[in-house]
């Protein structure tokens, strides 16, 4: 029984050198638009009726205190980035500036 807990957590710790992720994380389904949605919006802390103009000043917040001279990492400047790309890709035609 032993041996078998050792070959599952050796085998566990090769998948996920070799592939980056847990064996257990092949199990979960890949995110929705929806979800990435909604977690843009709570790391930007807009609500889903923000504009474009609010959306790029809680961008502009938040990346002043996630910045690497500010004591942040460069990763979560660009998770920022990405949630603002996110939330102005869902806006409407109407509310995108031309």
């Amino acid at each position: 029984m032993l041996r078998l807990l050792v070959i599952a957590a050796v085998l566990s710790i090769v998948c996920r050198w070799i592939f980056g992720r847990w064996p257990w994380d092949f199990l979960r389904p890949p995110p929705t638009r929806g979800q990435s949605v909604f977690r843009a919006r709570k790391l930007l802390g807009v609500s889903s009726d923000a504009s474009h103009a609010q959306i790029i000043e809680a961008h502009k917040r938040l990346v002043r205190q996630v910045h690497p001279d500010m004591g942040g990492t460069s990763a979560q400047v660009h998770e920022a980035n990405a949630a603002r790309d996110t939330l102005i890709e869902h806006l409407p035609e109407s509310e995108k500036p031309s």
